[in-house]
């Protein structure tokens, strides 16, 4: 079974026993969250589609850490204008375990 959920502006296909980043998440380490935005469900070859969610479904998953990803370098450059200007950027994420997939 698996579930296509949306959380940070962003989809994942996820099913149990998964781990994944996800944006920063205002819940502690080690505590459960559940991610209510269920776009699609699917098991074998039945699927779910969500208009636009999917009705009194969810999944769980329990928090694992907070952290940052690795630097970006952003480097804007401009030939023959003496012109060079560095920046970078670190994104913090939550990782997650999916631990159950409620269908509704």
């Amino acid at each position: 079974m698996y579930a296509v959920v949306k959380t940070g502006g962003k989809q994942y296909r996820v099913s149990e026993g998964d781990r994944l980043r996800v944006e920063t998440i205002k819940a502690e380490a080690g505590s459960d969250v559940s991610l209510d935005e269920v776009l699609m469900i699917g098991s074998g070859d039945s699927v779910n589609v969500g208009v636009p969610l999917v009705a009194n479904a969810s999944v769980s998953a329990k928090v694992l850490s907070h952290g940052r990803g690795d630097k970006i370098r952003i480097i804007k450059f401009r030939r023959r204008k003496h012109h060079r200007k560095q920046s970078g950027h670190r994104q913090n994420y939550t990782e997650l375990q999916i631990t159950g997939i409620n269908a509704g």
